[in-house]
């Protein structure tokens, strides 16, 4: 069934008797909902994605897939949502969804939070927004009590939503936890990439700062959390070693052998919106507390490690 979702073709996992079922529901199956995806069919445990219309990947091929967007029949996700024991909310807010910021900015919350508040299977829900509620901090360190400063349209309304999901946790005892992202970077995703396509730049901005994550460590800190529940948490994901764009693209350039793209000024007229956007704040982000509360030891410690790792496991004519 090419570019159409498997909804009526695949049956939903349904829990059994005398098992000990677990069903992660991932809404969104994008590159960090898949690196979890594959932990849990590797143990042989059963995960139903959503997608858009015509949004499947090849990679769902061993996963239920149920289409979710405005307009979608709820039933089979409804179905699903009753048997699910663990959930994992992936979508960013739309803008202009709904009348409201929150929760109707939510495409899951504005349809299904009383669903999601009556299906009592739900051991876990993780809610995945971003270390962009923070806003700019002149490359100051932050962690999960610092205030959050949004300073554009879209991490406003992730502040808006996890204060939404929040919500549904101390009004409603669902077992929400929010884990505010990184820079995400992995296999397909990665310096490496943009350098082979042509399109990696090196933008000289003085004091600018970023911190990342690799994708397989998300999905280590999100097992972790699955292993350790309590509801209400907030956790960093980021990795040890905050540092600017420039120097990751160098670097990957010297892994590859290649010559580094030149430095450019920064010039904001010349960078689009999303790209502006990106380099209008700074800081560092902190992870002690998914290392203390999860136990988390990374993978990937610092951008060089994951890029080695990256590289490693690229087919040879990749390179």
């Amino acid at each position: 069934m090419p570019g159409e979702c498997r909804a009526a073709a695949q049956a939903i996992p349904r829990p059994a008797p005398g098992k000990n079922f677990r069903m992660l529901l991932a809404f969104g199956f994008g590159f960090t909902a898949r690196a979890l995806a594959r932990r849990w069919r590797a143990r042989g445990l059963d995960v139903v994605g959503t997608a858009r219309r015509g949004g499947e990947t090849g990679e769902s091929a061993a996963v239920a897939m149920l289409r979710f967007d405005a307009e979608a029949p709820l039933g089979a996700l409804e179905r699903a949502l009753a048997g699910a024991t663990h959930v994992l909310v992936s979508i960013p807010p739309a803008a202009g969804f709904g009348d409201a910021p929150a929760p109707a900015a939510d495409l899951v919350l504005a349809r299904l939070a009383a669903k999601i508040s009556a299906a009592h299977n739900i051991q876990w829900l993780g809610y995945l927004s971003t270390t962009g509620v923070y806003g700019d901090r002149a490359g100051a360190w932050v962690d999960e009590t610092s205030e959050r400063r949004p300073g554009n349209p879209r991490s406003l309304r992730r502040a808006a939503v996890e204060d939404a999901w929040l919500s549904l946790w101390r009004e409603r005892g669902v077992p929400v936890h929010v884990f505010r992202l990184a820079g995400i970077y992995g296999p397909g995703r990665s310096a490496f990439d943009q350098l082979r396509a042509g399109t990696a730049k090196r933008i000289d901005k003085p004091g600018q700062i970023f911190s990342r994550i690799h994708v397989e460590d998300i999905a280590g800190v999100l097992e972790a959390s699955i292993a350790r529940p309590r509801p209400g948490a907030i956790y960093n994901v980021a990795d040890d070693a905050p540092a600017p764009a420039a120097e990751v693209v160098a670097h990957a350039a010297k892994l590859l052998g290649i010559a580094a793209p030149p430095l450019e000024p920064y010039d904001p007229e010349r960078l689009s919106p999303m790209a502006r956007e990106f380099y209008a704040e700074t800081r560092r982000v902190r992870n002690e507390r998914i290392k203390r509360e999860l136990g988390v030891r990374l993978l990937h410690p610092d951008y060089r490690a994951g890029l080695a790792a990256i590289l490693a496991a690229s087919p040879p004519e990749a390179d």
